[in-house]
């Protein structure tokens, strides 16, 4: 599958037709590719990306919303459909996303400094997770903003909003276990590309309204969820 870009000098990591052998190996490969230290600018747009399905799982409904910082106004948003290409298959979840998730990108007028993704970063058993993955594609700061836990062990996480504690895998600290709205389930926040754990916790911080998920991904969920409507459909 071709996929399109904004940016002509994005490279092509791989293709996306693989099996799951392929897809592993791939993700064996590209895991020490990640930049866990922060390489991040003026951040003045920042993107939120979530993934949904129709058709009982074989229609791919990638959308991507373009925020201002700190206004957190949306100023762009897109969302592609796209035949499944992979079957569900836990840790594999970007081979079966992201296809969709990059034609939608490739919508964007408005381009983002900073992405967040619904899912994992280096919170993974091979250390790229859809965030990560992303990441790498195309060479940008993201965050995984992940619901449940795929890997890892945490303590007690404390209840007030803002209190939170690491995520450890095999001796390695992962992610972030992150209490957003008090006495409210936590969030788990891991390192995507180009950025590090703690400045990855504070932009969730800073992009929190009234709900338990940061704007740009609560906002990308809600469309590709179905619940509201994209301004570019392809």
């Amino acid at each position: 599958m071709q996929i399109n870009t904004k940016e002509e000098d994005v490279p092509v990591l791989h293709e996306w037709s693989v099996d799951p052998t392929e897809a592993i190996e791939l993700q064996k490969q590209l895991a020490p590719r990640v930049e866990r230290e922060n390489r991040l600018g003026e951040v003045r747009h920042i993107a939120g990306v979530d993934i949904g399905f129709e058709d009982e799982g074989n229609t791919t409904r990638a959308v991507i919303v373009v925020m201002t910082y700190p206004e957190l106004e949306i100023v762009d948003q897109a969302l592609h459909r796209a035949p499944t290409q992979m079957p569900y298959i836990p840790g594999l979840l970007s081979f079966r996303e992201l296809p969709a998730a990059l034609e939608a990108y490739a919508q964007l007028t408005v381009q983002p400094d900073l992405i967040m993704v619904d899912g994992m970063g280096i919170a993974h058993p091979r250390r790229l997770g859809i965030a990560a993955h992303l990441g790498l594609w195309l060479d940008m700061p993201t965050i995984g903003v992940g619901k449940s836990r795929l890997c890892g062990r945490y303590d007690d996480v404390p209840e007030e909003k803002g209190g939170w504690v690491p995520l450890v895998d095999r001796k390695e600290t992962i992610g972030a276990v992150l209490r957003t709205r008090e006495k409210i389930k936590p969030l788990f926040i891991s390192t995507g590309h180009r950025i590090d754990l703690d400045t990855s916790v504070d932009w969730v911080m800073h992009c929190l309204t009234r709900y338990k998920l940061p704007e740009p991904t609560r906002q990308a969920d809600r469309i590709a969820s179905r619940r509201t409507v994209a301004l570019r459909q392809s």
